[in-house]
């Protein structure tokens, strides 16, 4: 091969390596859902052990999806957490809730459906349904940030402390994950957006 097509296919390939290093080094989306054991409690209830893959509260994930919310390169997931606790009326059901929410706040979202914000802490947000919430009480959301190569991601991962009568029927627990599903989108386009300026 001549000298100069060799070192035509040595620049394309150094050029084009980085952008396949960030196809093949990007996670895959996720959107587990249905019943899956967690493993035995050994943190308290509502904690979630390192990887997310299962919430130890002594029941089952609920479910656990993953939006991609584009390319931030000078944001950090942190930044992004700031900006939806700072300015919770970003958040689609954010109801009567203040617009900035603290760890331990209390507030009802949409339709009086009351909860606790559990942590607003780092990379993440948690929050859990209490007494005369819709879904019932004892449901934990936990919403955290992460960021791949500038490649920002939204998981979003719900567990309950004890079986509801919504989750015991296949109808009302596959309704309510493709409603949640539906909702966490419009949250993560929300966000692609608004990163912008965390």
């Amino acid at each position: 091969m001549p000298r100069e097509r060799r070192s035509a296919r040595r620049a394309l390939a150094l050029a084009v390596a980085p952008c396949l290093a960030l196809v093949l080094a990007a996670p895959a989306a996720r959107a587990d859902t249905g019943p899956r054991q967690a493993a035995p409690a050994r943190h308290t209830a509502g904690a979630c052990d390192p990887d997310r893959e299962r919430c130890l509260d002594g029941e089952r994930l609920l479910y656990w999806y993953d939006y991609g919310l584009g390319v931030h390169p000078f944001t950090t997931p942190e930044a992004v957490r700031r900006q939806l606790t700072g300015h919770f009326w970003l958040f689609p059901v954010s109801g009567d809730c203040p617009d900035r929410v603290r760890s331990g706040d209390t507030c009802d979202l949409l339709g009086t459906n009351p909860v606790r914000v559990e942590s607003a802490a780092g990379d993440h947000l948690q929050i859990a349904t209490l007494r005369g919430h819709d879904l019932g009480a004892g449901l934990h959301i936990r919403f955290t940030f992460t960021r791949t190569f500038g490649f920002h991601y939204l998981d979003v991962a719900a567990w309950q402390d004890r079986e509801t009568s919504c989750t015991r029927s296949v109808p009302c627990g596959a309704a309510s994950r493709a409603g949640a599903w539906a909702l966490w989108r419009v949250l993560a386009a929300t966000l692609t957006v608004s990163a912008w300026a965390a």
